[in-house]
């Protein structure tokens, strides 16, 4: 799934593409919203928010959320699409550029008014500015009342918005935390002032990293590295499935030596 920094390049791109001209074509490929059309009216601006992007056209939000398979497409006009037509579900054009939302999971019209209805309920953004006038406290608060382990906390969206499975893995690495451990008994401020930094850091970033090393292979410390030696100490990486819906259980990859389970 798409973390929040995916979701704000993604916004940033679509920005520079759809902002300032008239719109020349609007589809939403969806049976609820194909008769919507806001043709001839102009993007305001593209805004992300955790993992949620909404693009403001006139006094509308056209909200989207790309989940695990959906990405976004831009083209110049009347360049052939590198995806099959039936997958895109939202097409917008101006006269210089052709955007396409390919297998978008969750689509939603609504006035920009009420962007609350839909994000309301999630927690603070790392990358947003109210993020340092009490957001990062406030998400700081929301781990420490949490008495699920440390790893679902992270990925609960309403504790803290845009971190997902990657960086819930490499914070926990990084911070030196067996991720089953409850998160009422981690430093939470510590968490969240290590997750912001590394997702800011990678906000302009192709290819995500936590190591600063972008060469394939060596952007990640622990995620997806079950079974190979630890990059720190050597000792071989393990791997469980952790979920707030233990149907559900993402996959966690951790070091018994360089985070130790607590006895």
């Amino acid at each position: 799934m798409p973390e929040g920094d995916s979701a704000y390049r993604v916004a940033t791109q679509l920005g520079r593409a759809l902002q300032g001209g008239p719109l020349t074509q609007f589809e939403l490929r969806t049976t609820a919203l194909a008769t919507a059309d806001l043709t001839g009216e102009t993007v305001e601006s593209v805004e992300p928010f955790g993992k949620h992007i909404f693009i403001r056209i006139g006094p509308w939000s056209l909200h989207s959320h790309m989940f695990m398979d959906g990405t976004w497409h831009i083209y110049r006009p009347g360049a052939r699409w590198r995806r099959p037509a039936h997958q895109a579900r939202i097409v917008l054009a101006t006269d210089s550029a052709q955007t396409v939302g390919f297998r978008v999971a969750q689509i939603r019209l609504l006035r920009t008014a009420d962007e609350p209805s839909v994000i309301g309920h999630l927690g603070p953004d790392p990358l947003k500015r109210e993020w340092e006038s009490g957001g990062c406290a406030l998400a700081a608060a929301n781990i420490a009342a949490d008495d699920r382990p440390i790893h679902v906390a992270l990925l609960d969206q309403t504790n803290v918005a845009g971190f997902g499975n990657e960086y819930a893995n490499e914070i926990c690495f990084l911070m030196g935390v067996d991720p089953a451990t409850p998160s009422c008994d981690v430093d939470a401020l510590g968490f969240m002032k290590l997750g912001a930094r590394l997702i800011r850091a990678n906000r302009n970033r192709v290819e995500r990293t936590t190591t600063g090393n972008t060469r394939p292979g060596g952007r990640l410390h622990i995620y997806g590295k079950a079974g190979r030696p630890c990059s720190r100490c050597g000792e071989t990486v393990l791997f469980t499935r952790l979920g707030a819906d233990p149907s559900r259980g993402r996959h966690v990859y951790w070091c018994p030596v360089c985070q130790p389970r607590a006895i």
